[in-house]
């Protein structure tokens, strides 16, 4: 992997999709809202590890 400059919000959406559908892909978890480390389950209205601002 390497480090890509991201210009503009379509291409930091792209990069958060691929970030969260990494675990799903690998069998970890069915859905990325399930992964602990993820900040998906706060998107989905549910409690994560940290509290972020959606």
């Amino acid at each position: 992997m390497h480090a890509e400059l991201i210009l503009n919000e379509a291409m930091m959406r792209e990069s958060w999709i691929y970030i969260l559908a990494n675990p799903v892909k690998r069998g970890y978890v069915n859905l990325p809202q399930h992964w602990r480390y993820s900040s998906a389950a706060n998107y989905e209205g549910l409690m994560g590890l940290m509290v972020i601002d959606v």
